[in-house]
């Protein structure tokens, strides 16, 4: 019988190469974290939905609160778009405006989720809890702010009453936004919202 020598055994095999998407996948997760939140999204709701393992999960996205905190990237990034848009707006009545109009076309779409997932996710218990609520938190304080600052603008500019306070309006305006994306999870329709945003409207104060 022949015998093999080192130089004839085959070589060891190197770990099996990644064959999903991370992009993809994290599409996947931003979905699943979406329509069920931070605490009904289970280990294995996430694999099944993204195709893959927990250990391809772990290697590429880290444990479950880091790929919810980069699943709330993308969610920001590609969904909430409008509010960056909103703050360019000529006066503080169409900077609500446009911050209403596109929750209720981000809350009512046909292709994702109802609600707001940060609105979803706020509500997480257990031992994760306190983080995930802490880091929505400082995410809402930083763009709450610059609604602030932009209402603040337009009260110099005389575009709000001068007795108005800028940080009163900007927690009314996120009130109603997280008022309709609570109604929008309830099976609020968007014609149902569009009345919430033309009532609000209506009331806008004027300088």
């Amino acid at each position: 019988m022949e015998s093999i020598t080192t130089a004839d055994a085959p070589a060891p095999t190197r770990g099996r190469p990644r064959e999903f998407c991370p992009d993809a996948a994290l599409t996947a997760a931003l979905g699943v974290f979406w329509a069920k939140g931070y605490d009904g999204a289970s280990m294995a709701d996430l694999t099944a939905a993204m195709g893959i393992t927990k250990p391809s999960l772990y290697a590429a996205f880290g444990n479950k609160e880091q790929l919810f905190h980069q699943a709330l990237d993308r969610y920001e990034a590609e969904k909430l778009a409008y509010t960056r848009e909103a703050l360019k707006q000529p006066t503080a009545r169409a900077v609500a405006e446009h911050f209403m109009r596109g929750a209720v076309a981000a809350q009512t779409s046909t292709c994702d989720p109802k609600g707001c997932m940060g609105v979803v996710s706020a509500s997480a218990c257990g031992a994760e809890g306190d983080s995930i609520k802490a880091h929505i938190m400082q995410r809402r304080q930083s763009s709450n702010a610059a609604l602030v600052a932009r209402f603040e603008q337009a009260r110099q500019d005389g575009d709000l009453p001068q007795h108005l306070d800028p940080q009163g309006l900007a927690f009314y305006l996120y009130a109603i936004l997280q008022g309709m994306a609570v109604l929008a999870t309830s099976g609020a329709t968007r014609d149902d919202l569009d009345g919430v945003v033309t009532i609000a409207l209506s009331m806008w104060p004027t300088s």
